[in-house]
């Protein structure tokens, strides 16, 4: 074999794997071209927690504006794409007791909801999750004097995680 084909052969198989088809995760964005607004307009809620339904679309809002190249736009007749969701349901309870008190000192809270990307102008659904699942732990104090409410920091702490997973969700259409 000489040098000269040699050579050539070690840029033909360089080429061919340079383009191996691995990506960063997250990066994605399988998403159609023509869509580049979107809307979220208010959650549907189930659950006695209103501040939660609230949080969601706001937490999705900014989500989609810090790591997308979609406009969120907050008419939905406007909009090339609609998110729609709801929280179906949410369940907290307590995981650790005081063993002074005998209080609760830990809860878990678990909250499940759907959504679904729908293209306004056809129809046709472009991502759907009918039950999503987040958790989240909070500690409750057990000195009533220096008691503070930690429940509301959970439920933002909630929709933020939410936020993250729904748009990598949708971007990866995973």
């Amino acid at each position: 074999m000489s040098p000269t084909r040699r050579e050539l052969l070690v840029l033909a198989a360089a080429a061919a794997t340079a383009g191996c088809g691995y990506r960063v995760a997250g990066r994605a964005d399988l998403l159609p071209k023509s869509v580049r607004t979107i809307a979220i307009p208010a959650w549907s809620n189930a659950t006695v927690r209103h501040r939660l339904s609230e949080r969601l679309p706001a937490a999705l809002t900014r989500e989609f504006i810090a790591r997308t190249r979609y406009q969120v736009i907050p008419d939905p007749s406007q909009a090339d794409a609609v998110l729609n969701g709801g929280v179906l349901n949410l369940y907290s309870y307590p995981t650790t007791f005081d063993p002074v008190t005998g209080r609760a000192s830990g809860v878990q809270l678990i909250v499940v909801l759907q959504a679904k990307l729908t293209e306004r102008a056809t129809g046709k659904v472009l991502f759907e999750r009918l039950s999503i699942e987040a958790r989240q732990r909070y500690e409750i104090s057990v000195d009533q004097v220096a008691y503070f409410e930690e429940s509301n920091a959970a439920l933002e702490r909630v929709s933020q995680d939410v936020a993250r997973q729904l748009v990598s969700a949708i971007l990866e259409n995973f």
